[in-house]
């Protein structure tokens, strides 16, 4: 694609999702309805917009087109977004530095050490890099004044399971290292991600506590927590809602090798049955049309019941991919400036 095409197609788009409220729900003409919520009126428009253009699906194309097609989407989704300053640079990962980068708000620029959150991105453990979530790490860092220190960690099917647990523990105790490097306040460190991010950061964050690494606040967006069973909103959202079936069964077949045992909780943080003690707060948000819905929120409360600070919220209007969104609507950018404001809240 052009840069001409891209450029037309992401102001076409921009342009549709911020018609008049009014004017969307005509064009929908019936809101869709399902297990009590009602889809976004915008992202319906989009997921209808996205079935007349024909916008391929990821999980259908070979491996290389199938990160460069989400990549396009996302960048389309997510706009341009001001932040106060960004940095390229390098950090540990389990076998060698990773690609990481530093986004640090308007605010803070120039000020003593900043609130700083390790970002893991998601994509299904095999899609996603830096690039892929450039705007809403930016929108994050301005929205809540916390720098963001977003990672490129080893994405499968080139490298399997554990590869990616490792290479965030790896990132998160760099982190806590050299937190002069990056200018962090080593008293308000947290973790955060979306999706299979999310996973990771769980992870990340119950191996924090286990190695006495401080670690303030952990920030959960649609985190995968179970490959072991499939749950009801996995069944009633797998089709038509973004993130699709097929789409995580590619994604399980790529991140484990077939021996892979996939009840670790390391992978499956809702089989976890030993927690240490010290785990930062959890902050878990859903998608009421996501199929990952259930197992976020069945972690929310395991770790309520193994005694940890939690927080759940549930967007019930929103699909699996909104934290993305930051570009284009009204309903997705407000969303996401409202986890920013708890992220600004946890590390207060």
């Amino acid at each position: 694609m052009s840069d001409l095409q891209f450029r037309l197609e992401s102001n076409l788009l921009k342009l549709a999702l911020g018609l008049p409220p009014r004017v969307q729900r005509a064009l929908i003409r019936r809101p869709i309805v399902l297990d009590g919520q009602t889809l976004s009126t915008e992202l319906q428009l989009l997921l209808r917009l996205e079935k007349i253009a024909r916008v391929p699906q990821a999980e259908k194309l070979p491996l290389a087109e199938a990160r460069a097609e989400l990549l396009r989407q996302q960048r389309m989704a997510g706009g341009h977004q001001h932040v106060g300053a960004v940095r390229d640079l390098k950090v540990d990962g389990a076998e060698g530095k990773l690609l990481a980068r530093l986004y640090t708000p308007t605010e803070r620029l120039g000020a003593e050490p900043a609130p700083t959150m390790l970002f893991i991105h998601g994509g299904g453990w095999m899609y996603g890099d830096l690039e892929s979530h450039d705007a809403p790490c930016r929108f994050l860092a301005e929205k809540s004044g916390v720098q963001v220190l977003a990672i490129d960690y080893r994405l499968s099917p080139e490298h399997k399971f554990p590869a990616a647990v490792e290479d965030c523990r790896a990132a998160y105790r760099w982190l806590v290292e050299n937190t002069g490097e990056v200018n962090a306040d080593p008293d308000r460190l947290a973790v955060g991600g979306d999706s299979a991010g999310g996973a990771l950061s769980a992870s990340t964050a119950v191996w924090a506590a286990e190695q006495g690494l401080p670690l303030h606040f952990q920030l959960l967006i649609y985190p995968g927590t179970d490959w072991v069973e499939r749950t009801d909103s996995r069944r009633l959202f797998g089709e038509g809602f973004i993130l699709t079936e097929l789409f995580m069964t590619r994604a399980e077949e790529a991140y484990f090798a077939p021996d892979a045992d996939k009840a670790n909780p390391d992978a499956s943080a809702l089989r976890r049955t030993d927690f240490p003690e010290r785990i930062a707060p959890a902050h878990v948000v859903t998608a009421g049309f996501d199929p990952l819905r259930d197992e976020g929120e069945a972690y929310a409360r395991l770790l309520a019941e193994k005694g940890v600070e939690v927080e759940l919220k549930r967007y019930p209007s929103m699909v699996h991919g909104f934290f993305n969104m930051v570009g284009v609507g009204r309903e997705m950018p407000a969303i996401n400036a409202e986890i920013a404001a708890r992220l600004r809240d946890a590390l207060a």
